[in-house]
């Protein structure tokens, strides 16, 4: 349950950002409601993931399953929802994304590439963070310098996602289900 009302001021910016939130993902993302409480925190967040959505450096199945381990290791339900809506639009099958909270379980599941990723983002999510050199060498020479900062950074980010979700009590708010197969009644 929400520490904070999901049903902030309408200002003009909110209302923008509703719009567009609708627009972009057939809803109006928790996050943003909690955000439209301060039209400054709101437009800065907001500027800053539309410049985080234009890196490209890194594959964007890495970049996916690095977001969901560390929601996962944080423990977010909202960005773990968000995160298996996203990754089902990159074409990531179901049971590999189902296993990412559990991927030391189920190793067979990922490339060698991307249970170095896995490995690398919760060991940037601990606290302390438990990152080695083997491990940032590692990337480095599988994926180039480029990709591997923006490997850290957008873990970084989702450090952040999860953690202001998480703080404020927000949960699922259905986007895994709208990737679900129906089922034949």
């Amino acid at each position: 349950m929400a520490r904070i009302s999901l049903t902030p001021p309408r200002t003009i910016v909110y209302r923008i950002a509703e719009w567009y939130s609708k627009r972009m993902y057939g809803d109006v993302l928790d996050p943003g409601k909690v955000y439209g409480h301060n039209t400054k925190v709101l437009l800065a967040y907001a500027g800053f993931e539309r410049k985080v959505a234009r890196w490209k450096a890194l594959d964007p199945q890495l970049k996916e399953l690095a977001v969901m381990a560390a929601a996962a290791r944080i423990g977010c339900s909202w960005c773990m929802d968000f995160g298996y809506w996203e990754a089902h639009r990159l074409g990531i099958p179901q049971e590999k994304l189902r296993a990412v909270p559990m991927w030391r379980e189920q190793p067979e599941l990922f490339a060698p590439l991307e249970l170095s990723v896995l490995e690398y983002a919760e060991a940037m999510t601990e606290t302390e963070p438990t990152v080695t050199d083997e491990m940032a060498q590692k990337l480095i020479k599988l994926l180039g310098e480029k990709a591997f900062v923006e490997l850290t950074a957008i873990v970084a980010v989702e450090n952040l996602r999860s953690r202001v979700n998480s703080a404020v009590g927000l949960v699922g708010q259905g986007f895994k289900d709208r990737c679900a197969v129906p089922s034949k009644a």
